[in-house]
């Protein structure tokens, strides 16, 4: 199991936009550069975040902006945004254990409350974080860099 990169790609764009918002247009092309990643990757996210009601988009102009505000927007409503997570089911189960194994009759008994305990642990985890803990931390590295040069 692993989340895709498209995850971490969306908080990218997001730290983009909150950088850059008023010293450049943030365009699919200006984001595809800072992530190094296709443009038609970049469209298919904001596509997403969009949909999710999560940004507005102005087509040509790279004009990108919040729907609400940074503190409001969590780690799990990227997460949501960006990952089909099948059936609301992080892990997948291998299909049709034998039903003859001892084992087999008996796995998904042995594992499906840990499994969904252990993804509602992730999901809450990512609910505590916030697009302004991005931006502050930003904001940090950002100031750290500016001191050392």
């Amino acid at each position: 199991m692993q989340i895709s990169s498209r995850f971490t790609i969306a908080l990218h764009v997001f730290s983009c936009v909150d950088v850059f918002k008023d010293t450049r247009r943030v365009t699919s092309d200006f984001l595809a550069g800072s992530i190094n990643t296709n443009p038609v990757i970049i469209r298919k996210i904001l596509t997403q975040l969009k949909n999710a009601g999560l940004i507005t988009v102005a087509r040509g102009t790279g004009g990108i902006e919040l729907t609400r505000s940074m503190s409001e927007i969590t780690f799990y409503d990227v997460y949501e945004a960006i990952e089909a997570v099948e059936n609301g089911d992080l892990f997948r189960f291998h299909e049709s254990p034998n039903p003859e194994c001892p084992v087999g009759r008996n796995v998904h008994a042995l594992l499906d409350g840990k499994l969904k305990a252990i993804q509602n642990a992730m999901e809450d985890e990512m609910r505590r974080y916030t697009l302004l803990d991005l931006h502050s931390g930003m904001a940090a590295l950002l100031a750290e860099e500016n001191r050392i040069e």
